[in-house]
């Protein structure tokens, strides 16, 4: 584009909206692609336009709004929708409830390229129907076009971002803890896990409360199992404390341990396993007196039915300290990266 006297015009195309405030009107006065007439310019004049930008034949720059409708093309996702363009900018919002997953090296790359910017919601971020999931736009005007197709060709056979979304689960919940089984004090942990799992698809098959037994804890699993459960969460007995038997139930039940212990805190003795492709959750106290654990940090990737590899959960190290602030904002917080 290049920058002209309006007078000097005559003939030539807008690149950009021409704004006009009068009489509590705020609005485009001229609209970007409109060729300037000779009679035009005593208005342009009267609303303060003294030059203008227009597009120069062959130059090969694209509008700031083209630019980032192809922005939108290149990232489409199932699951979402963007806006049409605004001041520049498209928006992506969420139609459906999951996980947004950000090819994270990616990014990085596409917002290298001199103009194009990309803003998203952290990678793994649980995401509810409405939410803004990314805002895609240029710095300037116009930019070059050989830039977006730069972009375009690192797309190709990728997915920027992606929304997962959650699958229906039958839990079993298994309770360990000689104090409950025996009726010494009251179980507080099923209604905690029920309350959470309730924000996703699926149901709860039931708890049973087992002594600290390890032939009882695995019954009650494959008991579950046999209901048809595709997910079992374990509660009590995680430390690494001799009679604490719940992990040592998991492995007996031909589980395939991905970790037992994570750089988080709360939550730091979580257990995470798999039998075949069933996900196995082994959860510490600290689930019942506080209300954010890795716990909730672990659910929206299991209704998914993405599996945690060692190294997703190594990576809970980087944001895995809860600031235990007096009112939980979670997950609009620093806790719970990965």
């Amino acid at each position: 584009m290049k920058k002209v006297r309006v007078e000097d015009a005559v003939g030539m195309t807008l690149c950009h909206d021409l704004t006009e405030m009068r009489d509590g009107f705020k609005g485009a006065a001229y609209k970007r692609g409109h060729v300037i007439a000779a009679e035009d310019i005593p208005h342009m004049l009267d609303i303060g336009k003294r030059t203008v930008f227009v597009w120069e034949e062959n130059a090969g720059e694209i509008h700031e709004e083209d630019t980032a409708r192809r922005m939108s093309a290149m990232a489409p996702v199932n699951g979402a929708h963007y806006t049409a363009p605004s001041e520049g900018k498209v928006l992506l919002l969420a139609d459906a409830p999951g996980m947004l997953r950000v090819d994270t090296e990616l990014l990085k790359a596409i917002n290298s390229i001199g103009d194009l910017t990309i803003s998203t919601l952290p990678d793994h971020y649980p995401v509810k129907p409405g939410m803004r999931l990314a805002s895609m736009r240029i710095v300037p005007l116009v930019t070059k076009e050989a830039q977006i197709i730069e972009a375009e060709a690192l797309c190709q056979g990728k997915k920027l971002l992606n929304l997962l979304p959650y699958t229906p689960l039958k839990a079993g919940i298994i309770i360990t803890g000689s104090e409950i089984y025996h009726g010494r004090i009251q179980d507080k942990f099923e209604a905690i896990a029920r309350k959470k799992l309730a924000a996703y698809p699926g149901e709860v098959l039931g708890a049973a409360i087992c002594d600290d037994d390890l032939d009882m804890l695995v019954n009650a699993a494959e008991d579950f199992l046999k209901q048809g459960a595709d997910f079992l969460i374990f509660s009590g007995g995680m430390s690494v404390d001799p009679d604490d038997l719940t992990p040592a139930a998991i492995r007996k039940l031909g589980c395939e341990i991905v970790s037992h212990g994570v750089p988080s805190q709360p939550g730091n003795m979580t257990l995470v396993a798999y039998l075949g492709e069933i996900p196995v959750l082994g959860v510490p106290g600290a689930a019942i007196s506080l209300p954010t654990t890795i716990f909730d940090v672990v659910l929206p990737q299991i209704y998914t039915g993405l599996k945690f590899t060692k190294n997703d959960l190594i990576r809970l190290g980087d944001g895995g300290l809860c600031q235990l602030c007096g009112a939980c904002h979670f997950p609009n917080c620093t806790f719970g990266r990965y």
